[in-house]
């Protein structure tokens, strides 16, 4: 739609049927380019790019469109950031099965080595169908983090469904991370992700008492911390984070999966602070990485000033059900020109309501996010007329 006639103002519906006029932004704010980031380690989970001529179904296998998921991963590290691939973010286990994850694996991969990008890759056990024993969840963990040294990239060794189903006691966890710990041939990121990302992930380290499993998965890293680079955490507890920071081994790093309160999670307080491993930085990449380079020089209040403002936006993209966040990043992506159509691996297109899109482009408007505020309106503008929204 690029060249599309802009409207002066965009019909949003309003909870009650009725729509407000909403007049856009006209000037695209200007993000620059940059090297990689110098105080924080910062890595942006990236979403995939369906293809919308494909004849599929969302039982089928993911139809990607190649070229334009690459192209936004060039975008990216364009702006310094990292890339975090085959995380949720691209709807691991929610439309891209592991064939399409190995796929992208490799791809992305020689990608970054082609642009001098960084990248760490998700590991887990999603090639496993139906239920499985703990031999087996160790044996598809091992078969993805073979894959993933073998492409040069950074293993994170995400959490399995598979093995909260299968393991019984803490014990269990123990024993399977620290063979793969063992066994890994550069240091990794261990990732607990929380259930409000995915419900078959609650108790995840062996207990639904969080500070039990608290406990475990720190019992994991004290055995081994020569393998283990860092730890994300996605639990939306601020607290708990910084709690969880301060007890780890020196030399392990906290990543942020904290889409609620990454600001000050980021910038950190006299006794530490945590790096990023965000899906929010999808849409956020080039502010994101204006607001750290800010950070670089020291000024923590002119990070919070550029960051603390993108919060609202966050939090509504990731509201519950929050594992439908994934719908709201394509939606941005497709608004601000990074590609061509709103359509997603899965038919997750669906996932989110015409409501809740209409406030997501309004916040990331208001933020400039939009390299091309006409575009944007114009597109914003086409998909109410297909909702049967006119003025």
């Amino acid at each position: 739609m690029t060249g599309a006639a802009a409207p002066a103002t965009v019909p949003l519906p309003n909870p009650d049927g009725t729509t407000r006029a909403y007049r856009p932004r006209t000037e695209p704010r200007a993000f620059a380019t940059g090297d990689p980031l110098v105080s924080r380690t910062v890595f942006s989970a990236a979403h995939v790019v369906a293809d919308p001529y494909a004849d599929t179904h969302p039982d089928s296998p993911a139809a990607v469109d190649w070229d334009t998921t690459l192209a936004f991963r060039r975008h990216l590290w364009a702006h310094g950031l990292g890339v975090a691939e085959a995380m949720d973010t691209a709807q691991r286990g929610m439309g891209l099965d592991w064939a399409g994850a190995a796929e992208l694996i490799r791809r992305s991969a020689a990608e970054a080595r082609a642009v001098g990008g960084r990248i760490a890759c998700g590991v887990g056990t999603d090639q496993l169908t139906g239920p499985a024993g703990l031999d087996a969840v160790r044996a598809a963990y091992e078969e993805q983090l073979g894959l993933v040294e073998e492409t040069g990239s950074q293993a994170i060794l995400m959490a399995s469904r598979a093995l909260a189903a299968a393991a019984r006691t803490p014990d269990d966890y123990l024993e399977l991370y620290a063979h793969l710990l063992r066994q890994a041939s550069e240091p990794v990121v261990l990732h607990w992700l929380g259930p409000m990302f995915d419900p078959a992930l609650e108790g995840y380290w062996g207990s639904a008492d969080l500070d039990t499993a608290t406990d475990t998965f720190l019992e994991v890293i004290a055995a081994h911390p020569d393998k283990v680079d860092g730890v994300k955490i996605s639990l939306l507890d601020a607290g708990r984070e910084v709690e969880l920071r301060r007890r780890l081994p020196e030399g392990v790093r906290c990543y942020t999966g904290d889409d609620f309160h990454y600001p000050e999670l980021i910038a950190g307080d006299e006794r530490g602070f945590s790096h990023a491993l965000l899906g929010i930085f999808d849409p956020l990449g080039p502010l994101a990485a204006e607001a750290v380079r800010v950070l670089d020089t020291g000024d923590t209040d002119g990070f919070r000033a550029l960051l603390d403002p993108t919060v609202e936006l966050s939090r509504h993209l990731f509201q519950a059900p929050t594992r439908f966040y994934k719908t709201g990043v394509v939606f941005l992506a497709w608004l601000a020109g990074h590609q061509d159509h709103f359509a997603m691996v899965g038919g997750l297109q669906s996932a989110r309501s015409l409501p809740h899109l209409a406030r997501a482009y309004e916040l990331a408007d208001g933020l400039g996010l939009f390299p091309d505020p006409q575009l944007a309106a114009a597109r914003m503008t086409s998909l109410l007329a297909v909702y049967g929204v006119t003025r």
